[in-house]
């Protein structure tokens, strides 16, 4: 075994279990926005729901085990990359699509129609493709993984807040208003505050090993929101709903990748590491491609008010 296969990130259970709470906390506040009427129209548009099920369960997978294939990476990263890879998209990612000028609403329907899905689709993905490869295959032999017991956990922080906070938004509308304007944001930085932490506290691990997962995140990170893109392209879709899909598919919920290494393989160092990183990189990588989106299509805007005032 390679150097990063050895080592361990130290998080302690009390800091694993306040992880739980944020992240799940935060799948709370994005339900406050989903209504029933949601999911009807997208199953009243079956294309765009096929083409990000696509693109997020099933070609995402598939790219992230072709990279693993290419790169080669230590056994402990390749598991990590195929656990980012098997994730749902990130709950940052709504936010994003309104700085893109994407489309806002398709994001939020998108992320709850994804976290239901994920708890078959993950563990699913997950098991199937780490034991694809000889070496993340040996890995799942030796902490005897329970695809069972990964979806229940992935049930209890995504699913179970989901659907408490839809009939939040059903039964108390005002108050899930009122709720969601101050949950978001504060619950969205309780949860970066963590991260920074757990580097903090793990800084020389960080610091000794970052180069044996910088290049391959931001190479995975920027190919995910091309095949987005792409796939929106290929299927016809407007450049809004493009866009939409490349977030969607480019910012993973590598929080929920975290908390299932933690759980399940102790913090093994090249997943925890690798995890870690990809939650800090997509979302500055996401801020800047949502900020050029977003500056590009002001420029469209002001140049066509431009040439409607003339």
């Amino acid at each position: 075994m390679n150097e990063i296969d050895q080592i361990r990130i130290n998080f302690s259970s009390g800091e694993l279990f306040t992880l739980d709470i944020a992240l799940a906390i935060i799948m709370f506040g994005v339900a406050l926005d989903i209504q029933s009427v949601d999911f009807k129209r997208l199953l009243q548009q079956p294309k765009i729901v096929l083409t990000g099920i696509l693109s997020q369960f099933i070609l995402m997978p598939a790219l992230t085990f072709l990279i693993v294939i290419i790169a080669k990476p230590a056994p402990s990263i390749a598991l990590g990359l195929i656990m980012v890879g098997a994730c749902p998209g990130g709950n940052v990612s709504n936010y994003m699509s309104k700085l893109a000028k994407a489309n806002p609403a398709l994001s939020v329907s998108l992320t709850a129609f994804a976290t239901l899905i994920s708890v078959v689709m993950t563990p699913f993905n997950f098991e199937f493709w780490g034991s694809m490869y000889a070496p993340t295959r040996q890995l799942l032999k030796e902490v005897s993984l329970d695809p069972f017991a990964l979806a229940k956990l992935v049930s209890l922080i995504l699913g179970v807040p989901l659907v408490a906070g839809m009939l939040v938004r059903h039964y108390l509308p005002v108050w899930a208003e009122k709720i969601g304007k101050l949950l978001k944001p504060l619950s969205f930085l309780f949860f970066l505050i963590l991260l920074v932490l757990a580097f903090h506290q793990n800084w020389d691990i960080f610091n000794k090993h970052i180069h044996y997962v910088f290049w391959i995140v931001v190479i995975h990170n920027l190919l995910a929101y091309v095949l987005g893109f792409q796939t929106a392209r290929i299927f016809k879709l407007e450049f809004r709903e493009r866009k939409t899909l490349a977030i969607e598919t480019g910012i993973q919920n590598s929080g929920l990748g975290l908390l299932l290494i933690f759980g399940f393989f102790q913090g093994l160092g090249g997943m925890a590491l690798l995890a870690a990183f990809w939650g800090v990189w997509d979302i500055l990588s996401g801020l800047l491609l949502a900020f050029y989106w977003g500056m590009r299509e002001n420029k469209e805007l002001a140049k066509i008010q431009k040439r409607t005032d003339l």
